[in-house]
């Protein structure tokens, strides 16, 4: 099988298109088209439907590019491994992390201490980027990820916690069950304001009627501090001040779900040599991470 054009074969499958994986591998349609008709040819089978559409795998087709295309990728991470070994890594990397996830923050500098020739470009937002459209190499998510163009690399999971200052929980009667927190003043994340909030908490489905609802974690933290509110907060930022006595646990025996942290790439674009650097940066400090979240489960 000619190598070349089992690449081109794999960059029209990637692009979606016979023109549009011209124009990204730099080449005159018709030399793509008759290459991947020799292909065909060579291989004594029908890879591609073409129409006015663009391309369509055939059985064959799928069959060839399954194998073709991590072979492929194996050659090209071959490749950058060797140049790797010859140059320090630079350039710019562009990352897109969830609003108030700290210890992120930590593990950036950390990521550039190790790599000082790597520039960060980092994009906070809990709304859902387009990692093609808004030019992310990699983001950060949490929750289930569903998405046949991105390939989902999970680090860990953890759980929320309710937590409520001890001058707020001496005004109230004891919370046993969720049922109990009906009538206390109550805070919730909401990524939308035209929707309320839901809490899992245990077996048990509440609806938290809320006297403030916010998409800023750090906001909820600090009326919780406060003693204004009940509050739902990431393990990594209820940690501390339940540490040292300024929050309490609320409910722990009806704990909420596990959140996924995951890093996400898009599928059709191989990883750099940076972007590789930094995931597996990323998995092997996963750990450390860990040990920040009390009760986490590992």
């Amino acid at each position: 099988m000619d190598l070349n054009a089992a690449r081109m074969f794999v960059a029209v499958v990637q692009a979606g298109s016979l023109s549009a994986a011209a124009m990204r591998l730099d080449i005159p349609l018709p030399t793509l088209s008759r290459r991947i008709r020799e292909l065909e040819q060579s291989l004594k089978v029908q890879l591609l439907e073409r129409s006015a559409r663009g391309t369509r795998l055939t059985d064959a087709g799928t069959r060839l590019y399954e194998h073709a295309s991590r072979g492929i990728e194996a050659l090209v991470e071959a490749e950058e491994a060797v140049r790797s070994d010859q140059t320090r890594l630079q350039g710019r990397l562009r990352l897109s992390l969830p609003t108030a996830f700290e210890p992120w923050w930590d593990l950036l500098a950390a990521f550039q201490r190790q790599y000082p020739d790597i520039q960060l470009s980092v994009y906070t937002t809990d709304r859902r980027v387009d990692l093609t459209q808004d030019g992310i190499d990699v983001a950060l998510r949490i929750g289930a990820i569903v998405h046949e163009a991105m390939v989902a690399r999970r680090l860990l999971s953890y759980r929320h916690t309710l937590v409520a200052a001890p001058q707020l929980l001496a005004t109230l009667r004891e919370i046993r069950t969720p049922d109990d927190l009906d009538g206390t003043p109550l805070a919730a994340w909401s990524r939308d304001a035209n929707i309320q909030p839901i809490w899992q908490l245990g077996e048990q489905v509440f609806r938290p009627r809320t006297m403030l609802t916010t998409n800023d974690y750090l906001q909820l933290r600090a009326r919780a501090l406060a003693g204004d509110v009940i509050a739902d907060l990431p393990p990594f930022l209820a940690a501390d001040p339940i540490r040292h006595g300024r929050l309490q646990a609320v409910l722990v025996e009806h704990p909420m779900p596990e959140q996924q942290v995951s890093l996400l790439y898009p599928l059709h674009r191989h990883p750099s040599s940076i972007v590789r650097a930094y995931l597996d940066f990323c998995q092997k400090q996963a750990a450390r991470f860990l040990d920040l979240l009390p009760g986490r489960d590992r």
